[in-house]
């Protein structure tokens, strides 16, 4: 990777002397299954003389010419840079390569559909991964258009980001129509300015359903849903398209700026590593969102937050665009808190705010509790940086922040400011600094101490209540105390609500009902709350009520105790999230036993009404019962929370979406031989539970529950795979045969995931988690050395994406407070690394945290014996 890097500094030199116009791409896509042909011609602008260079990740350059000068292959191309010497005042530039295909997930992935031997291919460019395409200035401040010229099978529908044109017959024609094995050509008309990681390649037989939208200035916005032929019948292209119709009305709307681009393709694509990605009007989606089988609601909703996260990149992030990947939260953050905002108000998902608090949220106080934590702003110095920082500071925590803001300033305010934002920078690329001009403008505020203390500082606090009541039972005072880290100490400012709630009989039912409500700033280590002194006090108080703020928060004792006693009874499920939330986080922080918290979830989950709740809930349940519940009582709470899910799913109700999720999270867990067979009866139909449907995937996730508990082999894997012969059967079955509980299993799974390079990005994601998946966490002791000693080799030889995997998917965690000594091992592995390979260094560091967590709510909860 470090032949692949470039630096902030040199993208910042190199943006002094060049400023690209165009670019005109010709792709031939019928060379070969290995590789294809790529030539490139860039029209440019350059100090004079100057010198420079271009990024290109190729298999073989052909040719080079500069301005009408050819020049020499073997002196000018070195690792991924094609130097450039003497530039001229105007220059166009033409690079004639060979490019590989890719099975990662980055550049030009291709894939081969096991169902009907088809070729697909997708580009995937974020971070700068275009490169592996065409001869580009790879930086997102250098924009340009983009004109791309397709040569491929003429039977393809080929898409980029311009409309699709129609293609031109090049060899095969019949009297009827193309031949088989007939060549077309797509000629697209060039892009507006845009950054290069934003274009877009999508090729392949891909099933097409087409309609249309009226954008607020009139256009007509052709409306394109694809995916795979043979995933054709799965696909639900009303709802995808009333969501985009909603995303469309609401940002416009909230914007004052029609859609930027001419039309908006949304693709689903296999083997995708990540959510989406938001190329201009050519999105791409993980293809687990083309649903086959029944999946839990939480699902659907995430689905539909991902269609309106990538609808609002459109404007923040495609139109206007960060100048370096240090303001990659201006893309991120805003389209987490612009979607999530018209979830909420725009679509059947009103509770969205909920779930950003219990997922969201959630993934950003860990994330800021990590020994990696980092401003929102980030201090990003080479790609290598950027690659690891697509994480919860960057995305949730960004969000969070930019609500608080918005509470601050006034919704009507902020967007206000967005939009003289778009008006200003429209197809230019801003700054952090930008934005807050714009804000101040609108709002009155100066924001230069806010984003001081919120945008550019790192770590989370803690707010406590502190309560006194007088001898009548009257609060006489209250005070919120803000507690910071040691390794963060910084004070910062909070718009927040207090929330007082009483437990009310109604209907012979007890509720808790909010009585108080109280909407105000704190600041500093203690704020005074007057609002609430000189009355009764609630049953319970709720710091941060409304979820306004971005902070750990937890209960006073007594507020406490109401809470675990009667979660269940909050009419609302925010506040009922909240406390979730804080209970969480006192057993992630080692201030009650994991065990209380198994217990509280057990007790109240059945009562939950949010589907995205319920799975946040669960995989919390797995982590405490996994990492944090003491060794000694580990076997036992793991038998009793499998055999409660078990009876949680039988009490649910028939074919609830709850039944699901408890039914799924039951088979993960089962061991004994009891609950074995409950699984095994449930696949071979000889039990069942009233609306339950035993579907693929269903069936799939008992099979692999089974493999790990060792009722499964290999001839049941291959047999189930006969009738399932599809890509994801293939990943199910790379799981199922990764879990089998057998050493022989567990290096052929460790063999191909890491040693022999060779497997597609989906394939060793499968691999890796099937791999984790074991009863006896013996089994991974002979992978702890092989790990460590491979680090720097799989980190130097393999793509970002398949090497994150690796590094962070088999870290030793689950043998955390085992015999081998997990922290130690890893402390010696990091000071032999010394100051080589920080992104790699960054990731060990993180996971050791884990572990080191795990030991400290380990301790605590052997004390609560």
């Amino acid at each position: 990777m470090p032949a692949e890097n470039l630096t902030r500094a040199e993208a910042r030199e190199r943006s002094t002397i060049v400023d690209v116009q165009s670019y005109e791409i010709a792709l031939d896509l019928t060379t070969g299954p290995e590789t294809f042909a790529s030539t490139t011609v860039i029209r440019f602008t350059a100090t004079p003389s100057a010198s420079t260079f271009l990024d290109l990740i190729p298999a073989a350059v052909h040719e080079v010419v500069l301005n009408g000068h050819q020049l020499d292959v073997g002196e000018v191309v070195a690792d991924s840079r094609i130097r450039l010497d003497g530039l001229a005042a105007e220059n166009e530039l033409r690079v004639v390569a060979d490019c590989r295909y890719m099975n990662t997930g980055e550049g030009l992935h291709r894939f081969v559909d096991p169902v009907d031997d088809e070729v697909y291919l997708y580009s995937q460019f974020e971070v700068a991964d275009s490169r592996r395409v065409f001869a580009v200035f790879e930086q997102p401040d250098l924009k340009a258009t983009f004109a791309f010229a397709v040569t491929a099978p003429a039977h393809w529908t080929v898409i980029s980001n311009s409309p699709t044109p129609e293609p031109l017959l090049l060899t095969g024609e019949g009297p009827g129509g193309p031949l088989e094995g007939a060549v077309a050509r797509w000629s697209f008309e060039p892009t507006p300015r845009i950054s290069s990681y934003i274009t877009a390649v999508v090729a392949g037989p891909y099933h097409r359903e087409d309609s249309e939208l009226t954008s607020s200035d009139g256009r007509t916005i052709p409306l394109g849903v694809l995916c795979r032929a043979s995933l054709a019948q799965y696909l639900d292209t009303d709802n995808i398209l009333d969501i985009t119709r909603a995303g469309f009305a609401f940002y416009e709307e909230r914007f004052d700026r029609p859609y930027p681009f001419a039309k908006y393709d949304q693709i689903f694509v296999p083997e995708f590593n990540a959510g989406a990605m938001e190329n201009a009007g050519a999105v791409t989606f993980l293809e687990a969102y083309v649903f086959r089988s029944k999946v839990p609601e939480a699902t659907v909703e995430r689905r539909a937050v991902t269609i309106l996260h990538e609808l609002a990149h459109m404007w923040f992030g495609d139109l206007v665009t960060m100048r370096w990947w240090d303001d990659l939260w201006l893309n991120e953050s805003f389209a987490e808190y612009a979607s999530t905002l018209a979830a909420a108000e725009a679509t059947r998902w009103t509770s969205s705010w909920t779930t950003f608090s219990s997922l969201e949220k959630s993934w950003a106080y860990r994330q800021d509790q990590l020994p990696s934590t980092h401003p929102i702003v980030a201090d990003i110095r080479d790609l290598a940086d950027v690659e690891v920082n697509f994480d919860g500071i960057t995305y949730a925590k960004g969000a969070s922040v930019l609500k608080q803001l918005v509470a601050w300033v006034g919704q009507e305010q902020f967007f206000a400011g967005v939009r003289a934002y778009f008006a200003k920078h429209a197809w230019g690329n801003t700054e952090l600094r930008d934005l807050l001009v714009e804000l101040e403008e609108t709002s009155g505020r100066d924001l230069s101490r806010w984003s001081a203390l919120w945008l550019e500082q790192a770590g989370v606090t803690l707010l406590r209540p502190q309560i006194e009541l007088d001898v009548h039972g009257l609060v006489a005072s209250f005070d919120i105390v803000q507690e910071v880290p040691a390794e963060h100490p910084v004070q910062r400012p909070h718009r927040l609500a207090i929330g007082g709630y009483d437990l009310v009989e109604t209907d012979g039912a007890t509720r808790l009902e909010r009585t108080v409500h109280v909407e105000l700033d704190i600041d500093g280590p203690r704020t005074h709350v007057s609002e609430l002194t000189g009355r009764p006090r609630p049953d319970l108080v709720l710091v941060n009520d409304d979820d306004l703020a971005y902070a750990k928060v937890r209960l006073d004792p007594d507020s406490l105790a109401v809470a675990t006693a009667h979660l269940h009874s909050f009419t609302d499920s925010l506040p009922r999230t909240l406390v979730w939330n804080a209970a969480w986080d006192m057993t992630r922080d080692g201030e009650w036993g994991a065990r209380r918290f198994v217990d509280l979830v057990l007790a109240n989950i059945a009562h939950e009404t949010d589907s995205s709740v319920v799975l946040v809930l669960l995989r919390q349940l797995a982590t405490a019962t996994d990492l944090y519940v003491s060794a000694p009582h580990r076997d036992r709470v793991r038998a009793e929370v499998a055999d409660r899910l078990l009876a949680l799913a039988h009490e649910a109700p028939a074919g609830s979406d709850s039944q699901l999720q408890l039914v799924k999270a039951f088979a993960a867990r089962a061991a004994t031989d009891a609950q074995l067979d409950v699984v095994a009866a449930l696949r071979e139909g000889t039990s069942s539970l009233d609306g339950l449907s035993i579907d693929t995937d269903l069936r799939w996730e008992l099979l692999t529950s089974l493999a790990a508990g060792g009722r499964a082999d290999e001839a049941t894997i291959a047999e189930q795979l006969t009738t399932d012969a599809t890509a994801t059967g293939e990943r199910a079955a790379a799981a199922a045969r990764a879990a089998l509980p057998s050493l022989e299993a567990k290096q052929a799974a460790w063999d191909a995931a890491v040693e022999r390079g060779d497997l597609a990005n989906a394939l060793q994601t499968s691999t890796i988690a099937g791999f984790a998946r074991v009863h006896d966490r013996s089994l991974l002791v002979p992978f702890v050395e092989p790990y460590f000693e491979s680090l720097e080799r799989v980190w130097t030889d393999r793509t970002s994406e398949i090497a994150q995997n690796i590094v962070v998917g088999l870290y030793p965690t689950l043998l955390a407070g085992s015999e081998i000594d997990v922290l130690a091992r890893t402390d010696a592995w990091l000071d032999q690394l010394g100051d080589r390979h920080p992104a790699l260094r960054r990731l060990v560091v993180e996971s050791r945290d884990g572990v080191r967590r795990a030991l400290v709510a380990q301790e605590r909860d052997l004390t609560e014996d």
